[in-house]
Order: C-alpha cells, then structure tokens, then sequence
C-alpha cells in the first residue's frame, strides 16, 4: 500500500514538472518570436548619396550614351513573418483514483462456444415445449370434438327410440282399439244372430210345411224343394226395376247362418242383367232373410248358389 502511494506521489511530481517546462519554453518562443519580428530603422546621415559607374571604354558608341536613370531609392521592408510555434496538448494531471480500476474481462472463446450452445439448447428446448404445448392442445380439442360428437348420437339415439317405443305405443292403442271394435262387432253380430234366429222361428212357425212348397212338378226332392223355396223367398222380396227386360238369368251366391241370416249375397257368372238388375236382386236376398230354414234343417247349407229367373210374367 505504501509503495503504490509513493509511485502515485512520484508521478504527480514528474508531471507537475514537466508542464513547468512546457510551459517555460512556451514563453520562451514568444519573447523570441517578439524580438524577431521587432523592425531595424536605418541610420540617417545628410548629404547624397555616391554613385560610381564602371564603364567599358570599347562597347561604348561614338555617340554620347543617353543618361542612366537613377535607381529608385531603397525602402525599408518587413521581415517576414516567422511560424508560430505549434502548441503542445498539456497532460491534465488526473486525480488519484481511490482503487484501482478492475481490467474488464473478456469472454474466452470457449465461454462463447458454451454460451452459444447453451443458447442453442434452451431454444430447442422452448421449440419442443411449444411442440409439446400445440399438441396437448391439439389433442384436447380432439377429445372435446369427439366428447361431442359422441353427446349428439347419444341425443339422436335417444330421439330415435323415444320415436319408436311412441310408435310402438300407438301400434299397441291401435291393436287394442281394433281388439275391442272386433268384439263389440262380434258381440252385434252375435246379438243380431239371436234376434234373427228367433224372428226366423216365428215366420218358420207361420210358414206352410215344405210339403205345400211346389212348382206342380213331380220331384219330391228335399232339397229341391229347399232351393225352391229361397228362389220364391227373394223372387217376393225383389222390387224389379224399369229398365229390366224379360228373360233375365243370374246366378246368386248366398253365405248363410243356422236360422236362414244372411251374410252375404252376390252375383256370380253366368248374369246377363244390367248393373242396375244386378243391385236389385242383391239387395232383394238381403231383404228376404231370414230365409226357409225350418224344415229343411237336414238340407241346410251355409253356402248356397241358385239361379234367379224373370220372364217377364
């Protein structure tokens, strides 16, 4: 510590005595540089100044040589003007530094080296991170599309069976409304049977015995007698109308039950009547039930076909 203090002192005496120097032999050129340029006057005397001439006798001319004019006096001139010395830079005299300045480091190319690829490597590293991170997010909004995807089938399938037990439900009200419209008509018909049945005993009961039942032939056949007996049934109860001619033959289906109800009636080939003809004797069959049956119970038929005949009498 003392030697550095001693150094400092020793210094700072060395440059306070040189700029004493520079700056004495600055002062010194400009006292020099004053003398110098200080003007010499010449020394005055009276009287004219003596001129000689050297002639040279054979280069002179016979004639007399013309006068030589006088020079011109001499005038006092200025010495030129001498260069100023150029200042020199002064050294400031810095003051002491309380500690020494710490020489800046510079990083070794091997630090460099290091910097670099550890710069390198964090870069490759945030790379992968948002690598990573883009397909995290990727793969979360997969999932969320498929969650719902998954959701709208679920809805749809649930709409669809709620459509089909709905259609399941009205098929099943439908099958039991028809269930319970085939009963009730069951229940009519069987009704209609039994009243039927019974108004069929009561007009059996005022009907002649087939004995009486004819046509003045000789057959004493049961069931010709039966046939003959529904022909004469629906041949009473047919209102014939006006378009009819003479000479109609149709052929007539009858379904039937026990008791001469009838079901239904129908025409069937060979018919050559009209469609007007041809209402009217369907109609005239229904009218005519019940239809014979007492008495010919040995005979009865639940389907019958006979064939009805106008002449025209």
């Amino acid at each position: 510590m003392s030697t550095h203090a001693s150094d400092e002192r020793r210094d700072n005496w060395l440059g306070f005595g040189l700029a004493l120097l520079l700056h004495g032999l600055c002062a010194a050129l400009v006292l020099l540089g004053v003398l110098w340029t200080r003007e010499q006057r010449p020394v005055s005397v009276a009287g004219e100044p003596i001129e000689a001439v050297l002639v040279d006798l054979s280069s002179l001319p016979t004639s007399p040589a013309p006068p030589r004019p006088s020079p011109p006096a001499p005038q006092e001139t200025a010495p030129p003007p001498q260069p100023r010395p150029e200042p020199r830079p002064q050294q400031a005299v810095e003051p002491p530094q309380p500690q020494p300045q710490a020489p800046v480091q510079r990083p070794d190319s091997v630090d460099q080296e290091r910097a670099a690829r550890l710069a390198q490597q964090q870069a490759a590293e945030r790379a992968e991170q948002e690598q990573r991170e883009r397909r995290r997010q990727e793969q979360v909004l997969l999932e969320e599309k498929q969650r719902q995807e998954q959701a709208e089938r679920r809805e749809r399938l649930r709409k669809m069976e709620e459509e089909r037990m709905a259609q399941l439900a009205d098929i099943r009200r439908q099958r039991e409304q028809a269930e319970a419209e085939r009963k009730r008509e069951e229940e009519r018909l069987a009704q209609i049977a039994d009243r039927r049945q019974q108004e069929s005993v009561r007009a059996e009961a005022n009907r002649p015995a087939p004995a009486q039942i004819g046509n003045r032939g000789d057959s004493n056949d049961l069931a010709a007698r039966y046939q003959l007996a529904i022909q004469q049934a629906v041949t009473a109860a047919w209102l014939r109308p006006e378009s009819t001619r003479a000479g109609v033959q149709c052929r007539i289906r009858i379904v039937q039950i026990p008791g001469g109800e009838v079901i239904s009636a129908s025409i069937a080939s060979p018919c050559n009547a009209d469609e007007l003809t041809r209402g009217s004797i369907e109609r005239a069959v229904m009218r005519a039930q019940p239809l014979p049956y007492r008495g010919f119970e040995s005979v009865f038929a639940r389907e019958i076909t006979f064939t009805f005949r106008y002449d025209g009498e």
